[in-house]
């Protein structure tokens, strides 16, 4: 009799379940049946990546303190360039060397920009099963789903690593610049499944009530506010699911002659050479949604000399909290300047969203 152990066990149901979803022919009536097949593997999955691979591949994953306004993490395959951008971008020493692997922890960098301080981390190359514990692929994939945006980066001779790095993050449960789907899911102690939905969907509410049974939901009200696939109600239904800003770049544009940018590559930049760091930057600071507002303190005029980076569109109240409790003690309103100000000094209440360049004193 072999015995398997519960890596091997998990694995065998995946591909019993993945050839059941192949060769189950989609219609009307079997919606329900490959939806719930569908669900089940997403979770077999999940519970995959908690599993400790045997041999050198397993791991929690590297312990990162996150530092500065943000933390920003270089996903890419080996030797593409990212210890290069790592050390121009900040002040990092990250080793560099022409082979493969050279990193082999991560290294930690950071940089300054508009007062922002960004946290840059270079982490081991990710490699195609990463997510099954190749290489260093889960200590790496750990450290991305805590990031708040990510640089998919290759060079310039290998822009098909791309797809291999996004099929990693989805099946580890990150999806790339999407909002987490707009349902609601509410848990009741009785009363079944309560679907609603003003929209439209192309499943019904039966593949809907048979896809959260599998996530463990008897009893709930479920209400869907957007259109959906069966990947993002399942999606919804998942707790394993990070949804994270991302940027896709090449490097080592001085090794082509070819000036043309391929479909999906946000920027090409040669780290080496200095080619298009400053735009690299820029896109950086746009995806994070940063913007500066400088704080007037009682008796001084309004200046620029107490920079604050935020995320755009937040209101006063939240800058206050940014801020600290001690500081929102007794704060009730706020005057403003510059951008956003219909005048010079306007009092305005608490609930006033922000602008780039506003000028504010808290009172």
């Amino acid at each position: 009799m072999v015995h398997m152990n519960k890596e091997e066990i998990t694995k065998m149901q995946i591909s019993r379940i993945e050839k059941e979803v192949r060769d189950t022919p989609y219609h009307k009536a079997t919606e329900h049946h490959i939806g719930r097949l569908r669900a089940k593997l997403s979770k077999l999955k999940d519970s995959q990546k908690l599993q400790k691979p045997k041999g050198g591949g397993g791991g929690g994953g590297y312990a990162v303190k996150k530092q500065g306004d943000a933390t920003v993490v270089l996903v890419g395959p080996p030797s593409a360039g990212k210890s290069t951008l790592l050390n121009k971008l900040t002040n990092a020493k990250s080793k560099i060397a022409p082979y493969e692997f050279t990193t082999l922890t991560v290294i930690p960098g950071m940089m300054i920009y508009k007062d922002a301080r960004v946290q840059i981390l270079d982490v081991p190359g990710l490699i195609e099963g990463a997510e099954e514990g190749k290489g260093r692929g889960r200590e790496v994939i750990s450290v991305v789903r805590g990031s708040d945006l990510i640089i998919k980066m290759s060079d310039i001779k290998r822009p098909n690593a791309i797809n291999t790095i996004n099929e990693a993050l989805y099946n580890n449960g990150i999806r790339l610049n999407e909002n987490p789907p707009d349902v609601s899911i509410e848990k009741k102690l009785r009363g079944g499944m309560i679907i609603h939905s003003n929209i439209k969907q192309d499943f019904d509410n039966k593949t809907v009530s048979g896809i959260a049974k599998e996530f463990g939901y008897t009893n709930a009200e479920v209400t869907i506010k957007e259109k959906l696939n069966i990947d993002r109600l399942i999606d919804s239904f998942s707790r394993n699911r990070v949804y994270i800003p991302s940027l896709t770049v090449l490097n080592k544009s001085d090794q082509s002659k070819t000036k043309r940018r391929p479909k999906n590559i946000d920027l090409i930049i040669s780290a080496e050479k200095d080619i298009d760091l400053d735009k690299l930057k820029e896109l950086v600071w746009e995806k994070l949604n940063f913007v500066r507002v400088y704080l007037v303190r009682t008796g001084e005029k309004p200046s620029k000399n107490h920079p604050l980076v935020v995320k755009s569109g937040i209101t006063l109240n939240e800058v206050i909290v940014t801020i600290g409790e001690e500081f929102a003690e007794n704060k009730k309103r706020a005057v403003i300047w510059g951008n956003g100000a219909k005048f010079p000094g306007q009092k305005v209440s608490l609930s006033k969203r922000i602008k780039e360049g506003m000028q504010i004193r808290f009172i």
